[in-house]
């Protein structure tokens, strides 16, 4: 018949589309079979250059109303905890849940929504007990690159939804940041711009040798002639300094206040990226001493990301360093709950050595202590922990005192 086409549409609302300055409203063709042959024959979308995702709606493995409104609730918790971090480019939910009920293809859903990324899931009620299990693709090719199960009760549905958002977000973001790593590994140096530069340094540095710091820093250089205001690129470098002096190297006073410039530029630079607050924040608290100023810029990152595992590990190093061992404590407890798996599991295992110490609760303070340097032999700062905790047990007995004792603020300074 005249004016009418084999197909269904649905009606996607304004959406906002690269190069066009106002919003378009949208339409999806919906799914009789011309519709998918019209798909299907579309180019694919181009890739963003930062990582991109979609969260699909989760599969729902019973006909329970009430399981079906949990589970899209939480998918859409999800879907907003992602959009805070700001090196992620998220499909936005109306799109995403145009592929509800359908048994999709993930390489056809990245071509359709031009994501390298999605996440998928299901949801299935017993009683008031659920069990939520994720997994995160690649759509280029295929490969599972995180899958994770949760298990809680329904008691209060909401809290739920929201632990489970809050810690897939946590998993997600490091085994993201290290898939982008090798990708960008694998590229070829003539189209590296300033976000390659600098994932090619973090595995570098992730080396935790002295010719893999050079080489970071080298490449971050690189990123910032190319993006002077790249703030990540900024905070890495010092960064890598801190390690530098953490594992022994010698870092020259013109170093540490290259290290310290580009850290204060990250403050009005990185305001909406993370791991670029948390990174300078850290160099400043160690370089400078200046612990409140680093509270802020962690607190900053936090309420960009408040799922980011390592801003609630420096915000516990930073809260021991400030003498307040509970809050340092609470932190690196979040930051482990966040990211159990977390390749850098080290870093919140020596935090809470610190905080223990700091906490004059010496004995807690050489257990942590231990598995620090088990973790991580190339560091210095977790034998230093140990033997002042050593050295202070004889003189515990007023462990309950807030105030730091001189070897307790030494190994601070040292650290």
């Amino acid at each position: 018949m005249r004016g009418k086409v084999e197909a269904e549409f649905a009606d996607l609302g304004e959406q906002s589309l690269k190069n066009i300055a106002r919003p378009l409203h949208v339409y999806r063709v919906g799914s009789s079979s011309a519709a998918r042959r019209l798909i299907s024959a579309q180019a694919p979308l181009p890739l963003p250059d930062k990582p991109s995702i979609a969260v699909l709606p989760f599969a729902k493995m019973s006909g329970d109303p009430e399981q079906d409104y949990f589970a899209d609730g939480m998918v859409e918790e999800i879907i907003t905890a992602l959009s805070r971090i700001r090196w992620f480019f998220v499909i936005a939910r109306n799109s995403s849940f145009t592929y509800k009920g359908r048994a999709v293809d993930v390489k056809q859903v990245g071509r359709e929504l031009g994501v390298r990324y999605v996440l998928e899931g299901s949801v299935r009620k017993g009683g008031i007990r659920v069990r939520i299990t994720g997994q995160l693709i690649d759509t280029t090719t295929g490969a599972h690159i995180w899958a994770e199960r949760f298990d809680g009760a329904l008691d209060d549905i909401f809290e739920l939804q929201d632990q489970v958002a809050s810690n897939v977000v946590g998993a997600i973001e490091p085994k993201l940041l290290l898939a982008e790593t090798e990708r960008a590994i694998r590229k070829p140096t003539e189209s590296l711009g300033a976000y390659d530069l600098y994932l090619r340094a973090l595995a570098q540095f992730h080396k935790f040798t002295q010719p893999g710091r050079d080489v970071a820093i080298a490449l971050l250089s690189q990123a910032l002639a190319l993006d002077p205001s790249y703030a990540p690129a900024a905070a890495a470098i010092g960064w890598c300094r801190l390690f530098q002096a953490f594992t022994g190297s010698p870092v020259s006073t013109s170093e540490i206040a290259e290290s310290v410039r580009l850290a204060t530029q990250v403050i009005e630079t990185g305001r909406d990226q993370p791991d670029a607050l948390w990174m300078a924040a850290y160099t400043l608290s160690v370089f400078t001493g200046a612990h409140a100023t680093a509270a802020e810029m962690i607190d900053q990152a936090l309420t960009v990301n408040p799922n980011s595992a390592n801003a609630w590990c420096i915000r516990g190093w930073v809260s021991a360093m400030q003498d307040q061992p509970d809050r340092a404590i609470e932190a690196l407890q979040r930051a482990m709950r966040l990211s159990p798996l977390d390749p850098q599991h080290w870093a919140f295992v020596g935090g809470m050595s610190f905080a223990h110490l700091v906490a004059r609760s010496f004995e807690e303070a050489i257990g942590w202590a231990d598995r620090y340097t088990h973790q991580q032999p190339r560091l210095g700062s977790g034998y230093r922990i140990k033997a002042v905790a050593c050295a202070s047990r004889p003189r515990s007995r007023g462990a309950g005192m807030r105030t730091t004792h001189p070897r307790v603020a030494a190994c601070i300074h040292d650290l």
